[in-house]
């Protein structure tokens, strides 16, 4: 049994850094967690170059950070250290009753499903759903499967889309997991199968900061969101912003699922709590209000016979990878083929009639009905605008995020071809052209674009609001096109002063 060192660091300086984080970052260390504060911080100190923690403290506590160095921060304060299928019983949840009743939805009509790995960490969690669908979902290349990975620790995500891990991250796993889905390298760790680690997308996201749900970063319309060991670092009322913001991004009828140690009535209040044996998930439903629903579960798949069920083989040709910020929307309402779509309509009101709002304007409906997962309705409004007016560069913008919701990341590429012929200084259209050129190995492209982004951004004030964006600043977006860059395998320095 290890014996725990004792705190070495004064409790009033403790008590001020304490203070310190919840005020600048929303992270909470009571007197309980002290000693994991001190060994993050200890990391952070040894990172930043300083012999002496306390010393770092002091220089913490004086100097005014940059949100970039907050950050940093951040990501040595909170666990970096997870395993595949890590909590095991919600994960059987999800494989036999919430999996199932969201591809029997979607099976017979549009055949998408959005998942979002909120704090990824190194990426075993969102690769353990993968794994799970690929087992659930026999015919996955006619599927539109989205997972997003997002988390604020650049090199955790340059971990995680490598794909390659030690024994320590199958700890507590069953023995078919490395045969089935990876294949050991000479130096004795293991690579994730080429089809599986295509079926996730790592981005960089700032649960605290940034915004979402938003079309920006691909935040919206999630049928499923797996927030784990997350909130229990934020303060109480940082959780609840999160919180709300979470369940804002899922569909009606969308599932939150947490860590048993974050189960809270009142953080969550807003959901119906599901009852399952052993756990509780939480599910968005509109008009519900807070209560409780009770469901008996099955036997969990790991306990049955794996050869009956074995994943599928591999088809000739696999999907190709998912863009940066990969927009399929999803919902449980089916869609109209998209050729019955003669004019787009809302319930029973149609766009050109005369009770139709005039302040509801194509592009507004376009977003709407993509918040909602409507993806026929919204490409089919986002065409109406354009038709309407050829020469705006946000609708062929709006129209590319909606195709690539679609699966068709080629037309989305051409869209925003156009909207940086109407508009060369739309840095947004570079950023996201980046993200497609990303998605499909085309790197240095990628980089290409991302460096136009970063020279337009550069000639804008730091606080100015991007068209588009849902709020991003310039100075926001050149923070996150620098972590993207560097969780890229080699990735360029960026400038300092592009992180200032």
């Amino acid at each position: 049994m290890a014996i725990e060192m004792p705190i070495a660091l004064p409790d009033t300086l403790l008590s001020r850094l304490s203070d310190f984080l919840e005020l600048q970052i929303g992270l909470h260390f009571p007197r309980e967690r002290w000693r994991d504060l001190e060994r993050g911080i200890a990391v952070a100190s040894r990172e930043s170059g300083y012999k002496e923690t306390q010393a770092y403290i002091h220089w913490l506590l004086a100097a005014p950070l940059t949100r970039t160095q907050i950050e940093g921060l951040a990501s040595h304060l909170t666990v970096g250290e997870t395993y595949f299928f890590r909590e095991k019983r919600s994960l059987d949840i999800l494989e036999q009753q919430i999996l199932p009743e969201l591809l029997r939805a979607r099976r017979e009509n549009e055949r998408h499903l959005r998942i979002w790995s909120a704090g990824c960490c190194s990426g075993e969690e969102p690769y353990s759903i993968a794994m799970l669908l690929d087992r659930l979902i026999p015919d996955l290349e006619k599927w539109n499967v989205t997972i997003l990975a997002t988390d604020i620790n650049p090199l955790f995500l340059r971990k995680a889309a490598q794909g390659v891990y030690g024994e320590w991250s199958f700890r507590d796993t069953p023995g078919w997991l490395k045969e089935r889905y990876f294949t050991r390298r000479q130096d004795g760790r293991f690579e994730i199968q080429p089809r599986i680690r295509r079926m996730v997308t790592f981005s960089y996201l700032n649960l605290a900061e940034d915004a979402y749900p938003s079309l920006v970063n691909s935040t919206n319309a999630m049928d499923l969101i797996l927030c784990r060991n997350v909130l229990m670092y934020f303060a109480q009322e940082r959780a609840r912003k999160v919180v709300d913001k979470l369940h804002r991004s899922l569909v009606d009828g969308g599932w939150l699922i947490t860590s048993p140690a974050e189960t809270s009535t009142v953080l969550f209040s807003a959901f119906t709590a599901v009852a399952f044996p052993d756990a509780f998930l939480y599910r968005r439903i509109a008009n519900a209000g807070p209560q409780t629903a009770a469901v008996t579960h099955p036997v969990p798949w790991y306990q049955g016979n794996w050869e009956a069920t074995a994943p599928r083989a591999p088809t000739p040709a696999e999907p190709s990878a998912p863009a940066a910020f990969s927009w399929a929307l999803s919902t449980f309402a089916p869609e109209v083929p998209y050729e019955a779509v003669a004019e787009p309509a809302t319930g029973s009101e149609d766009a050109d009639s005369p009770e139709h709002d005039e302040r509801e304007t194509p592009q507004c409906k376009a977003r709407a009905c993509a918040d909602e997962g409507r993806l026929v309705e919204a490409s089919a409004w986002c065409e109406k605008a354009i038709a309407a007016d050829k020469l705006n560069p946000a609708h062929y913008y709006l129209l590319a995020t909606i195709e690539q919701e679609r699966g068709q990341n080629e037309a989305a590429e051409r869209a925003l071809g156009r909207a940086l012929y109407l508009e060369p200084d739309f840095a947004l259209a570079h950023f996201a052209l980046g993200n497609l050129c990303l998605s499909g190995g085309r790197q240095r492209e990628a980089r290409r674009h991302f460096g136009n982004a970063l020279s337009l951004l550069r000639a804008c004030p730091a606080e100015a609001l991007l068209p588009e964006s849902d709020g991003l600043s310039a100075g926001r977006l050149v923070e996150i096109i620098a972590a993207v860059q560097a969780s890229l395998p080699h990735a360029p320095k960026v400038h300092k002063e592009l992180t200032t």
